[in-house]
This record gives C-alpha cells, structure tokens and sequence, in this order.
C-alpha cells in the first residue's frame, strides 16, 4: 500500500514542489489549499478549510498517513500581525489532526526560531527569535513538542534556512534581482554581501521534506540544509552568473544590518542520514 500525504498550504512557494516530488517518488497526494495555481494535477485537490476548528478533521480530510503541514501566511513578511492572531489555530489544527489519528506530522520549521547565532545551528541550539515569524514558529514547535510526547504520531521539524529557486513566486533577494533584471536596471543596490548563510535549491529541498516525512527513524528537529556556508556575494554572483543576467551588484549601497550573523547555517547530520538511508544522497 502506498502511502497518503497531505500537504497544506499545496499552492505555496514551498508547496507546489513538495507536492511534485511526493508525486514523483509514488506517494498519493492531498494537496490542501484556497486555491491550486500550478499544483501538480495528479494530486487530489481539496479546498476545505482546515483552520475551521473542526474536531473531525483528521477523518474529514482522508485519514492520510502523512501530514506535511506547509501552510502559513505572510512567510516572507517577519513582523506581520498575522504569525501571532493564526498561531492558535495551527495549534488547534495539528492537534486535532494528531487526536484524530495522525501517525506521522511533518511542520515546516526556519532557522528564524533561533534569532542571533554564529556558527551551525544544531537541534539543541538555544532559540531566541528577533521576529514575529520566528516567534510564532517557535512557539508551535514547542506546543506541539509537548502535546505529542507521550503520542504514537512521529513528529518532524524540518528546520529550513535559505532557499533559492523559482524566482518568479518567491520574494527573496534573487526574486527581487530577477525583477530588476527584466525591468532593465544596470545596479542592483547591495550590502557587503560578506555574511555566510547555508542556501539550498528548492528542488533539492523538496527531496529532503518528502523523504524525512516519510520515515520515523530520525525525527523530532531536522536541520533541512547543506551545511555548507557561502557567502551572499558569491551565491548572488554565481546566481547571475547561471542565469546570464546583465545587472551588476552595487556593493555597500545597504550598510550590513547589526543582527545579521556573520556565518550561519544548519548541521545536516540528521537530514543526510535520512537520505542515505532512503538512497537518496
């Protein structure tokens, strides 16, 4: 019998590749969401709200096997109001979900949980987030940390950290340069571009989201990442670089923001476990 995953929030940068991968490795798929744009069409789609509070749920959206829950509003906007005013109906979601008879829930997690830090982010580094973002994640984790303890649902926290690909639905540094370039601008306004982050291929990402969902030998957090720093620089110049674009990197046009680290990204020491023992490295 294959397995049945649920992905929320199907529609979303994350979500439309998640989706495809668990489509490509042979799962069934339930793509939740308000609407679905670009989602792979060999999924089930489902527009039930899942935040309606409804205890049933669980039986309601299928019985899946495996929740992969991506859903979240204003991802790409840190200190909206909205992280803190949904966070209780995630809360209640999931937990519904989990009471219904959920064996195995996967929640995306940000390396934002964990605020100010230099050097790897490990599973058991001290978390203090700077944003509402992190704040609101942070929080849903360690609810949910609780709440399954004594469960038989496997729970994993995919932590992410940098993600490049799909310019063209996300809001990052490379989606903003992406539409510079088409608007014809010659500079692109810049930091130093020293600090090092750990940047991973959303394709790539994808893999890693569906292969640790699927197992319940590694759980609880899971760094998603490569563990290799880069500096933003180098990633930008290789991105222009890979795309042939014209625009040139005005250096120093932003002064480097005092609560961005230096260095860093996540240990991938779970995460690369996971994919070799699903022969995936």
């Amino acid at each position: 019998m294959k397995k049945t995953i649920l992905v929320t929030g199907a529609a979303g940068y994350i979500g439309r590749h998640v989706v495809k991968t668990a489509l490509d490795m042979g799962y069934s798929v339930i793509a939740s969401d308000f609407a679905f744009k670009g989602v792979d069409e060999r999924a089930e789609f489902c527009d039930l709200p899942i935040f309606s509070g409804d205890k049933n749920i669980y039986n309601t959206l299928g019985r899946p096997d495996v929740c992969i829950h991506l859903a979240w509003r204003d991802g790409f906007r840190h200190n909206a109001s909205s992280h803190m005013k949904d966070l209780s109906s995630h809360v209640t979601f999931l937990n519904n979900m989990v009471s219904g008879g959920l064996p195995a829930l996967t929640v995306m997690g940000t390396m934002h949980e964990v605020g100010y830090w230099e050097g790897a982010i490990e599973e058991d580094t001290p978390c203090n987030p700077q944003s509402q973002y992190g704040i609101a994640k942070n929080a849903l984790r360690q609810s949910l940390m609780l709440s399954l303890k004594d469960s038989p649902c496997v729970l994993h926290w995919l932590r992410a950290y940098y993600i490049t690909g799909d310019e063209a639905h996300g809001s990052s540094i490379f989606a903003k340069i992406t539409q510079a370039e088409l608007d014809g601008k010659e500079t692109f306004p810049f930091t130093s571009g020293k600090n090092q982050y750990d940047f991973i291929d959303l394709e790539r990402l994808s893999t890693m989201i569906v292969a640790a969902s699927v197992q319940n030998e590694v759980n609880g957090i899971i760094n998603v990442c490569t563990g290799k720093p880069q500096s933003l620089a180098d990633r930008v110049e290789q991105f222009l670089r890979d795309k042939n674009y014209r625009i040139k990197l005005d250096y120093g046009a932003f002064p480097d923001r005092p609560y961005d680290s230096p260095g860093v990204w996540g240990d991938p020491a779970k995460i690369n476990q996971i994919l070799k023992n699903a022969h995936l490295e």
